[in-house]
């Protein structure tokens, strides 16, 4: 079964399904030997991890398409895409729909932000008319059908920051008859207005959980909380690389003044592990059979 139906599959099912954000191969890697079924390339992570940057239109489409492929090639689960506004305008969007579609993307994020976007999560937002995301939905819809139907369209809006809840559903059923696959209700402010999402938008509903990071908008639900309401899909965006910086921190704060870890196999993995979760014995095999001078 292509990722792509496989994707569709699993949030047509509306049991919740989690999708943590990647924010390289690595971290991709490692949240499908986890176990997860699915995950999210995190815009916010990319722009962190490659530029320093915050999540704020600095990351350029050619880049987020190139690491984007790079996820979605290092794991054998579907991945969804972050395609920000479209890049542009509807005609943008037709362009990036295709090309994550060519680069293996089960499905993509696409907001209703003014360019230059930012974070769900941080103040200082502007939406678009409803009108014109719904014919950027509808562009995107019209490229996906050319290429692979079960292609996971997720629109997402940013309404409730602006203009409250109730914009929020208006615009995420417009963007529903557009031909949205999935509705992204960034930043609900209670688990009341996540109900009303879920009940009254005509299409299964995505809701982005900052779990265990302190300061993001919306509130801390469970997993089988969301699932019991018929949440769609669940996107844990950021914590694995809130995680991973942390992880980091606590080693160079172990080596710092000049000391070394020695016996803190705590704070690292195991180099074994790490050969395991690159795949370095399969090219060592591949080195016997094909180098003329093989060492062992």
């Amino acid at each position: 079964m292509k990722k792509t139906t496989q994707l569709k599959k699993m949030i047509l099912e509306q049991k919740a399904l989690v999708c943590p954000g990647a924010h390289d191969a690595i971290s991709a890697k490692l949240i499908e030997k986890s176990g997860f079924k699915a995950l999210q390339v995190s815009g916010f992570g990319l722009s962190a991890t490659y530029l320093g940057l915050p999540d704020m239109a600095f990351l350029g489409f050619g880049d987020v398409l190139h690491f984007t492929k790079n996820i979605a090639d290092a794991v054998a689960i579907p991945v969804m895409a972050d395609a920000d506004t479209g890049y542009g305008n509807s005609i943008n969007a037709i362009y990036v729909t295709q090309e994550f579609i060519k680069a293996g993307a089960a499905g993509m994020n696409i907001e209703d932000q003014v360019f230059p976007k930012r974070c769900g999560h941080l103040e200082g937002k502007q939406i678009i008319p409803a009108e014109e995301m719904a014919l950027k939905i509808k562009a995107c819809v019209s490229a996906r059908n050319e290429l692979d139907p079960d292609f996971v369209i997720n629109a997402r809006t940013d309404a409730i920051a602006v203009s409250g809840i109730d914009e929020a559903i208006r615009r995420a059923n417009l963007y529903a008859e557009a031909g949205a696959d999935l509705i992204f209700v960034e930043a609900p402010r209670s688990l009341e207005q996540i109900e009303q999402a879920v009940k009254e938008i005509h299409a299964p509903v995505s809701i982005n959980l900052m779990d265990a990071v302190v300061g993001g908008k919306t509130p801390l639900v469970s997993i089988d909380v969301l699932r019991e309401l018929g949440v769609g899909r669940v996107s844990i965006p950021v914590g694995p690389l809130f995680a991973a910086v942390k992880g980091v921190l606590d080693y160079l704060s172990a080596i710092s003044g000049d000391r070394i870890a020695e016996g803190r196999t705590d704070l690292v993995a195991a180099f074994s592990d790490f050969k395991d979760l690159v795949g370095f014995e399969r090219f060592r095999e591949l080195e016997k059979e094909y180098l003329p001078r093989f060492v062992e």
